[in-house]
């Protein structure tokens, strides 16, 4: 399992990502406060500023305070966490 560093030692699930947009459009806001009174919304941005929302394929959302381009990038590095053990040892 690949695993994204969010920001301040959050982590979320790689396969579980669908999409990483901006918080500043409409839509985006009402998809937040729909999902705050269904009780799926995870605030990862620890009271900063949130510049990012990613929604997940399992309906959560999760707001951080890193940018999309930084969790895109951090995606692209993200740690194998529980692949394969070697068989050699």
């Amino acid at each position: 399992m690949k695993l994204i560093n969010i920001g301040f030692g959050s982590l979320i699930a790689d396969g579980r990502v669908v999409s990483v947009l901006s918080p500043d459009s409409a839509p985006v806001k009402r998809m937040i406060q729909d999902t705050r009174e269904r009780g799926l919304l995870v605030d990862a941005s620890y009271g900063r500023r949130t510049r990012s929302v990613i929604f997940t394929d399992c309906g959560y959302i999760f707001l951080s305070a890193l940018t999309p381009e930084a969790i895109a990038a951090r995606a692209e590095g993200a740690a194998d966490w529980g692949g394969e053990e070697d068989a050699e040892a």
